[in-house]
């Protein structure tokens, strides 16, 4: 998306999403990915973060390694989550709501059963952005999807049920680099609204801030970063703080995903090795 000026200029938080649709071109574009995103270049060359824009400037070594550590953090966690909606539909899902979705083109990239119904959940900047590239890139999704615009702030539940999601059906939640934005509170508000809009056999995805990582990445983080605008770690026993919403879950480190997926990581755990954590989790029986 471009105007004579050239590319769009994400700002705010969702211009993140433009950032980590170019991880996961570069990710793309190796010999053997993990994954495979082919709207990703094009979503990353609209938003200015193309191959041939030169990435930010590292003051350092140590930031570099953090950015690296971020970007590796992003490759995994897509594996990862595609893999629980690969697992989450094979049970019988057909319900899935992305929240907070940027440039999450899943609807588009991988295999749905029929009746799959897709709900893309972000405010109407990032959402315009991106149906502006669909349309240049001739997408096609896979699966039924709809695009709730709204702010995860306001009525997001409403809204949801206005575009047709089903609470009596299990569905499949995606929170993908979003908690980690909010403050406690809200991101308690947002699982307690999520649970109250899950049927049993419900499945979620979450990726969470490792205990320290806040006060690590943000000391020295250049303004309108996404180091910058981090807030939220997650709690010390997310397992227990999950079953107390009423799930029950699985936490995994990166570095377990990475290795699970041929990626093993060949350097000692460093503190700044990027956002942390992963849950898998299901709704018990109400």
């Amino acid at each position: 998306m471009t105007h004579a000026a050239g590319p769009i200029e994400p700002s705010g938080v969702w211009a993140t999403a433009v950032g980590v649709a170019r991880v996961r071109a570069m990710e793309t574009a190796r010999e053997q990915p993990l994954f495979r995103d082919p709207l990703a270049l094009a979503f990353a060359t609209a938003g200015g973060r193309g191959p041939g824009t030169p990435p930010p400037p590292r003051a350092d070594e140590a930031a570099r390694r953090r950015w690296l550590g971020v970007a590796f953090s992003i490759v995994i966690r897509t594996k990862f989550l595609d893999d629980l909606l690969d697992r989450a539909v094979a049970s019988g899902v057909r319900q899935v709501v992305l929240l907070g979705a940027g440039m999450d083109s899943r609807a588009f990239r991988m295999n749905w059963p029929a009746g799959t119904r897709l709900f893309e959940v972000d405010t109407a900047e990032p959402l315009g952005f991106k149906a502006s590239v669909l349309r240049q890139e001739r997408a096609v999704p896979r699966c039924e999807r709809i695009t709730v615009s709204v702010d995860l702030r306001e009525d997001w539940p409403g809204a949801l049920a206005v575009a047709g999601h089903d609470p009596a059906q299990p569905t499949v939640w995606i929170a993908e680099g979003l908690l980690i934005y909010l403050p406690e509170d809200a991101v308690e508000s947002l699982l307690e609204r999520v649970g109250a809009l899950s049927a049993a056999g419900s499945r979620m995805g979450l990726t969470l801030g490792s205990r320290g990582v806040v006060e690590r990445f943000r000391g020295d983080a250049a303004p309108g970063s996404a180091a910058s605008m981090w807030v939220w770690e997650m709690p010390e026993d997310p397992v227990g703080w999950l079953d107390g919403l009423g799930w029950e879950a699985e936490t995994f480190t990166l570095r377990e995903r990475a290795e699970a997926y041929g990626r093993p990581v060949l350097t000692p755990p460093q503190q700044d090795e990027g956002e942390g954590g992963l849950l898998s989790a299901v709704r018990a029986a109400h």
